[in-house]
């Protein structure tokens, strides 16, 4: 329909779910979350491992994040038995597991539970297939498992020098390459810079479709560093990075947080080695030089102590991008 806007959000983990909790209130909005399935570790993993399935963690907390039952269903499908054989599963992940085997695959099986919430829009794998995420250090290591790589990275002092799947055969699913073929804007990340939002241009395809799609592309940069990943890389390091997995296509703009939080606010973070990203003049030269058009503002957020993006601060300014790019915004909903 003409008078709709396509968007697609590609990333993972927790830093797309809050994303897509923003965007979801544009109220013409057809949406669609390209989700990496990179994840090994913790329920996802011992699933993947068991049923040969592909990981439901980040899958789960992107179709929470779309539902219009969210609040309902939250406590529900984010609950981890605690004790027994089934010690540590989460019981949304067995049911997106169940609803595979009933449904014929992962695919339907997600569709089918997204239609059980009511969710806004679609969520899709950026594959089908089994993807294993290495890295090699900087200390010349090689670290195979996206559970293992932040770990590894502490423990030996090493900084990831690239990271790369084990297999070349790791395809785009038709239902992500569409989604990015026909998207009016595609939003890139927020999350996990090395193990949730990079795996997804390690899929063949995935830049291929990008390159062809007509889309404005966005990249929401990271409020803060993490530990393992992306330990003394400033937010021009982060971009520069980005366009080299993403090569020969650039993002066209750049959302960066410029809000100072106090040392209160970040203390747990400061304890872990993690620093806030904020944008200087030095990043802003090499933001022109990529050819990446920064949109600075107050775009953090803190709830119980854990830093996030706005997600409604971010999704206005989406809003008006798509505005100022001839899109049809019909409204957005506080």
């Amino acid at each position: 329909m003409a008078d709709r806007i396509k968007i697609t959000a590609i990333g993972g983990g927790t830093g797309l779910s809050v994303l897509l909790r923003g965007v979801k209130r544009i109220e013409n909005a057809d949406l669609t979350a390209v989700v990496s399935v990179a994840d090994d570790g913790g329920s996802s993993g011992i699933l993947r491992e068991d049923l040969g399935m592909l990981p439901p963690g980040d899958i789960r907390s992107c179709l929470l994040a779309l539902a219009s039952e969210e609040e309902g269903m939250r406590e529900l499908l984010a609950y981890r038995f605690k004790e027994g054989r089934l010690a540590g599963q989460n019981v949304g992940n067995l049911i997106l597991a169940a609803a595979g085997d009933i449904y014929g695959n992962f695919e339907n099986g997600i569709e089918r539970i997204g239609d059980i919430l009511k969710v806004k829009g679609k969520v899709v794998p950026v594959s089908g297939e089994k993807m294993v995420l290495c890295a090699e250090l900087e200390n010349g290591n090689i670290v195979a498992g996206e559970s293992n790589i932040p770990r590894v990275a502490v423990r030996e002092k090493s900084r990831i020098a690239r990271v790369f799947l084990d297999s070349e055969r790791v395809s785009v699913s038709a239902s992500a390459r569409e989604a990015i073929l026909n998207a009016d804007i595609v939003l890139i990340g927020p999350g996990s810079f090395y193990t949730s939002v990079i795996p997804n241009f390690l899929t063949t395809g995935v830049v291929d479709a990008l390159g062809r799609s007509k889309s404005v592309k966005v990249y929401v940069g990271n409020v803060m560093t993490q530990p393992g990943e992306t330990d003394d890389l400033d937010p021009s390091r982060h971009a520069e990075i980005l366009c080299e997995y993403m090569d020969p296509v650039r993002p066209d703009f750049i959302i960066l947080n410029n809000h100072l939080l106090g040392a209160a606010e970040l203390a747990k973070y400061t304890n872990d080695g993690a620093t806030q990203l904020i944008p200087d003049d030095g990043d802003r030269r090499a933001f022109a030089r990529l050819g990446l058009k920064p949109i600075e503002g107050g775009f953090i957020d803190v709830k119980k102590g854990y830093v996030r993006h706005d997600a409604v601060a971010v999704a206005e300014v989406v809003s008006r991008l798509a505005k100022d790019s001839g899109f049809p915004v019909s409204g957005f909903s506080v």
